[in-house]
C-alpha cells in the first residue's frame, strides 16, 4: 500500500523547482497559494486524475476565532478561548505550542482566503458543534468540502500555479538530511524525477492503509472507511525511513452518523439540535453530546453495527444547509412519519421501546447516560436516518515545528527543507478518537498548509 522508498539523488532531474508540494487537497492548494504569494517557484502534484482527497468528503468547515465574520454575526471569540477548547477536548494531550499556533493563525488564514482569493466565507450561526464554546465554524455557501476544493483549485488555475495530476510520489531523494527531490509514477508505469529546494508533504494520513490502521488503531479497524483511498501512509513511512519523529499515530476522527447503506455523511446538527440515536431495539445507548468522533465506536458496538438517528422537521430544516443532507433526502435515506408509532413501524423498531426513548428525551435534567436536554422538544413530523460508524481520517503523523511546519527529528532538531501539513503531520486531536474537536482536520490542513507554504 505505501512504501518507504528513500534513495540517493540522481545525477540530473527531469525538472527542478523551488517548492514541490505532494498532494492537492485543501492543504496542498493552500500551501501552494501561500508559497506563490511569497514569490516561490511552485509545483503541485496530485496522484488522482482530479484533486479530491479527504477535503472533498468533508463539510468543508474550518474553525477560526476572532474573525470579522464572527464579529458581523455578533460572536465574541478569541484565539486563546479556541486553544482552550481544543485542549479541553483532547484532555491536554496535544503539543501546546502547536495548539496555540493553529488557534492564533486560523483567523488570519480565513480572512486571507476571503480577501486575497475571494472565497465567500460565513459563520455557521444557527447551531453549536460539540466542544466549541463559541460558534466559529467558517464555510462556503453550500457547506460542502467539494465546494471548498473547487474554489481553491480555481484560484490555483487563475494564478497559473502548476498543478499536475496522475502523478503519485513513489520515492524521495535525500542526502545528509536534505530532501533533493522526488520520483513520480505515471499511470503508464513510467516515472519522472523532480528536484526541489524544499518539499511539503500534504498527502494526508494512512486511513486508506488497512495494515497501518490495524496496527495503530485496532478498535476502529473494522469500521467503514469513509476517507480517500489515496491516504496510504507514505508521509509517515517516509518519515520513519528518514529518522523523523512521529506522534499520536493512534489518533483519528471517526463519525457515527453516516447514512447506511447510502454512504452519505449526515450532519451532527441532527444531534446537537436535540436529536438522539437508538439501536435496533429502539433503545438509546450512549451520551450523544460527547461528539461525532466518539459516536463511531458507540454505533459500531450496537447489534449489527448500526443505529437510527432520530430528529424532527425543525432540525431537518437546519440540516438542509448542507449539501450532503439534501442528497440523503433525495436518495431516500431520510424516513419521515407523523407519530412515534408510525415511525417505529417504518423503521421496524419496537414501538414501546422507541416511545420510551422519546419520553426520556423530554425529561428535564441529565438522563441515564448523562446527557442534559436543553433544546426544544421534538415535534411531528419526525425524521430518522439509518447510520453506521466510519473512520474518516487519521490525526497522528509527523511531528512538526509549530511556527514553520518543518518536520522534526526525535531529538527535537529539524530537517532543513522538509515540511508536513494536514494529515501528514500530527494534528491537535490527542491520542485517540475522543480528542477530536469538530473541524480539527481542516484546521491543521489549512493553517499548517499556510505556514508551510510561506516557508
Amino acid at each position: 500500500m505505501a512504501t518507504a522508498d528513500i534513495a540517493s539523488p540522481p545525477v540530473a532531474f527531469d525538472l527542478t523547482v523551488e517548492t514541490l508540494i505532494i498532494g492537492a487537497g485543501a492543504c496542498g492548494m493552500v500551501a501552494a497559494l501561500a508559497a506563490h504569494e511569497a514569490g516561490q517557484n511552485v509545483l503541485l502534484v496530485e496522484a488522482d486524475p482530479v484533486p479530491s482527497g479527504s477535503t472533498a468528503l468533508s463539510a468543508g468547515l474550518i474553525p477560526a476565532a476572532g474573525t470579522r465574520f464572527q464579529a458581523e454575526a455578533g460572536i465574541d471569540d478569541t484565539p486563546a478561548l479556541f486553544a482552550q477548547d481544543i485542549q479541553t477536548k483532547a484532555k491536554d494531550e496535544n503539543d501546546p505550542d502547536l495548539v496555540v499556533a493553529l488557534a492564533a493563525q486560523a483567523g488570519t488564514v480565513i480572512e486571507w482566503l476571503a480577501d486575497s482569493h475571494a472565497l465567500p466565507f460565513s459563520v455557521v450561526h444557527d447551531f453549536d458543534y460539540p466542544g466549541h464554546s463559541r460558534r466559529r465554524m467558517h464555510g462556503l455557501p453550500q457547506r460542502a468540502g467539494r465546494e471548498l476544493l473547487d474554489a481553491l483549485r480555481s484560484r490555483i488555475e487563475a494564478l497559473d500555479i502548476p498543478l499536475i495530476c496522475n502523478r503519485r510520489a513513489a520515492r524521495l531523494f535525500a542526502q545528509d538530511d536534505i530532501i533533493r527531490g522526488a520520483e513520480l509514477a505515471l499511470p503508464d508505469g513510467s516515472v519522472e524525477t523532480v528536484g526541489c529546494g524544499r518539499l511539503i508533504l500534504a498527502c494526508n494520513g494512512f486511513g486508506g492503509n488497512p495494515k497501518m490502521v490495524a496496527q495503530h488503531m485496532p478498535k476502529i479497524a473494522e469500521a467503514v472507511w469513509f476517507g480517500h483511498d489515496g491516504n496510504r501512509g507514505e508521509a509517515v513511512n517516509w518519515g520513519h525511513a528518514l529518522g523523523a519523529a512521529t506522534r499520536h499515530l493512534g489518533a483519528y476522527q471517526g463519525h457515527g452518523n453516516v447514512a447506511h447503506p447510502h454512504g452519505i455523511l449526515i450532519t451532527w446538527a441532527t444531534i446537537t439540535e436535540g436529536g438522539f440515536q437508538v439501536n435496533a431495539k429502539g433503545a438509546r445507548f450512549w451520551n450523544e453530546s460527547q461528539g461525532y468522533s466518539e459516536a463511531a465506536r458507540a454505533v459500531l458496538a450496537q447489534p449489527e453495527g448500526f443505529a437510527w438517528t432520530i430528529f424532527d422537521g425543525r432540525i431537518a430544516a437546519i440540516a438542509r444547509q448542507f449539501e450532503d443532507f439534501k442528497q440523503a433526502e433525495q436518495q431516500g435515506a431520510v424516513v419521515e412519519a407523523e407519530t412515534v408509532a408510525a415511525l417505529a413501524e417504518r423503521l421496524g423498531l419496537p414501538s414501546e421501546a422507541l416511545q420510551q426513548s422519546f419520553d426520556a428525551r423530554h425529561q428535564e435534567g441529565p438522563d441515564a447516560f448523562g446527557r442534559s436536554w436543553q433544546s426544544t422538544p421534538l415535534t411531528p413530523p419526525y425524521h430518522a436516518v439509518k447510520v453506521t460508524g466510519a473512520l474518516f481520517h487519521t490525526q497522528g503523523g509527523l511531528e512538526v515545528e509549530p511556527n514553520t511546519a518543518q518536520v522534526r527529528k526525535p531529538q527535537g532538531d529539524r530537517f532543513p527543507n522538509l515540511f508536513a501539513a494536514g494529515g501528514a503531520a500530527c494534528g491537535v486531536s490527542g491520542t485517540g478518537d475522543s480528542g477530536y474537536l469538530s473541524g480539527n482536520g481542516l484546521l491543521a490542513a489549512t493553517v499548517l498548509g499556510y505556514i508551510a507554504g510561506r516557508g
